[in-house]
């Protein structure tokens, strides 16, 4: 598959997760673990419909790693939408979007896969931009930031392991393990931290289902069709859907500084992909 296929399954993948993250910030009211599970329940019927339909085996072959991707997902996940609701968007999406750079670490040691002094070099770049984006937050303290680094590190395996399994199994039925994981887990929590849903929220949740499903799916899809490092940065630039939401829906102004960073990330992000472009047409005709 081409490298063009990866990208813009990627793209597609950051627009739905970047409305996703809108309606749990709407549903702010209830506990990550009960949001959870609600995503995680609506993913997994929409996953053994689409599984019955094709008539594929919804528990694949390669169990072990499936597991795995499940649990590491549902753990970064959890911790996520926990800072995603006490933190503004812009500050907590560039917390969990480390994420790619810890992919590439883990992609580099366990995948073997070749990441060069530019690779890092443009990763450091977008970094900087995060950095800046970042600056002073009140809302901030040690323990929405440790949290938050957590759980990109678990995000980075999740996607390491996704990739593994790239050409083994079918998109789907690796999505259909996160909620096949997460969902009895986080029921288990939720019956001592319930709230029950409110008006309008039913249908943030259901969004929030249904838009998880669709991200969810082409993420795995452009992990599969190109090596990590080549789309992985690509979701650096949820932070500038992050930050436009901050401040259409909720009101909060950044400053100048920030698109500044803003623009660093995204820059970080386009010679991260024409590296990866060039990198791919080097080998092809070696």
């Amino acid at each position: 598959m081409s490298v063009e296929a990866g990208i813009r399954f990627m793209l597609i993948s950051v627009v739905f997760f970047a409305l996703m993250n809108l309606t749990v910030k709407f549903l702010h009211r209830l506990p990550a673990t009960e949001i959870v599970m609600f995503r995680s329940g609506i993913s997994l019927v929409l996953s053994l419909l689409f599984l019955k339909q094709q008539k594929i085996n919804p528990f694949g072959k390669h169990r072990k790693l499936l597991f795995l991707r499940g649990l590491f997902g549902a753990t970064a996940l959890t911790l996520f939408f926990y800072t995603l609701q006490k933190l503004p968007m812009g500050t907590a999406i560039t917390i969990q979007y480390l994420s790619p750079i810890f992919t590439v670490l883990f992609a580099a040691a366990l995948l073997g896969e070749r990441t060069s002094w530019k690779q890092y070099l443009f990763f450091g770049l977008s970094f900087s931009g995060i950095l800046i984006i970042r600056g002073f937050d009140p809302h901030m303290n040690a323990l929405l930031l440790g949290m938050g680094i957590v759980s990109s590190v678990f995000a980075g395996l999740a996607y390491v392991v996704i990739r593994r399994l790239s050409g083994k199994e079918h998109p789907m039925v690796v999505v259909f393990y996160f909620p096949l994981v997460a969902l009895p887990v986080m029921a288990i929590f939720s019956i001592f931290y319930w709230e029950t849903p409110l008006g309008v929220e039913w249908l943030w949740i259901l969004l929030m289902g249904v838009f998880t499903q669709i991200a969810q799916y082409y993420m795995t899809k452009a992990f599969q069709a190109n090596e990590v490092r080549v789309v992985a940065g690509l979701k650096y630039l949820g932070i500038v859907f992050a930050l436009s939401f901050d401040f259409f829906f909720f009101h909060y102004q950044h400053s100048w500084l920030a698109l500044i960073g803003m623009g660093l990330v995204v820059s970080g992000v386009v010679l991260n992909i024409f590296l990866g472009r060039r990198q791919k047409k080097l080998v092809a005709r070696s």
